[in-house]
């Protein structure tokens, strides 16, 4: 698979996707939107895939919308919305794999709610994250509405939104949203090491675990409950948790396989 606005390869379980419009710092327009979303796909249906690591080209991980095509007249605003990053946000949650945002510089907008909703962000020592809709009078989307309270709490979400500053990867760590930060020129080969770690553990069951963590965004406590009963009995019945538990017994390191 090829694409001019899109790298992507698949190596040792490990989906690589980087963003490639790097002198529009990588932000969407409908090609790469579409293109994004097919390989999305490729990457949900491939059982060769166990992890999807992204990241962005040049100097910046996602500025969000490419704001030239949204005043081009080619779309309402609200259809980028609907037909691009919508559909996005919603395969990287249901996909039952993990996916890693590598924030290698600044990811504004629609960029930074992309990153928030992936399972792990890394990012470089000099990423900034910037809620940038503020500044041109638009509100957030692409999940930040969603994600962001959750994730940091109502009153700090308000103030990343209706100030639209800019946040130092430093400063995203403290707030729990960064898992780890790396010197610039060690990103991507810290964010592949975290990947390809993933990829050899046991995706069903990782898989599994996300899909409880999205149902736990509207459940309630006993909905959760019965949630992590179904769940739980569709991971004990995989071959990883046979294999973790017999290489538990012998005392060895389990291979796990992603079944």
């Amino acid at each position: 698979m090829t694409f001019d606005n899109l790298g992507f390869s698949v190596e040792n379980g490990v989906a690589l996707i980087t963003l490639n419009r790097p002198d529009k710092l990588n932000s969407f327009d409908n090609s790469m939107g579409a293109n994004f979303q097919t390989v999305l796909d490729h990457c949900l249906d491939n059982a060769e895939v166990r992890c999807v690591l992204l990241t962005g080209s040049g100097r910046g991980f996602c500025a969000g919308q490419d704001l030239e095509e949204a005043i081009s007249g080619i779309a309402e605003i609200e259809e980028h919305v609907e037909n691009k990053f919508n559909p996005i946000v919603r395969k990287i949650r249901a996909m039952e794999k993990p996916v890693i945002a590598a924030v290698n510089g600044v990811a504004a907008g629609a960029g930074a709610n992309l990153a928030y909703c992936c399972d792990i962000v890394v990012a470089a020592e000099s990423a900034k994250f910037i809620q940038s809709f503020v500044n041109i009078g638009l509100i957030p989307d692409t999940g930040g509405t969603y994600f962001l309270p959750r994730l940091v709490g109502l009153h700090r979400a308000s103030v990343m939104m209706m100030l639209g500053e800019k946040m130092t990867a430093e400063e995203a760590k403290d707030l729990g949203l960064v898992y780890k930060i790396f010197p610039d020129g060690e990103l991507l080969e810290g964010a592949m090491a975290l990947a390809n770690r993933m990829a050899k553990m046991p995706t069903r069951g990782i898989g599994l675990a996300k899909k409880a963590l999205n149902y736990s965004l509207s459940n309630t406590l006993n909905e959760q409950l019965e949630v992590e009963r179904d769940l739980q009995g569709m991971a004990g019945r995989t071959a990883d948790n046979a294999e973790g538990i017999n290489a538990f017994l012998e005392k060895r390191k389990p291979v796990f396989k992603g079944e």
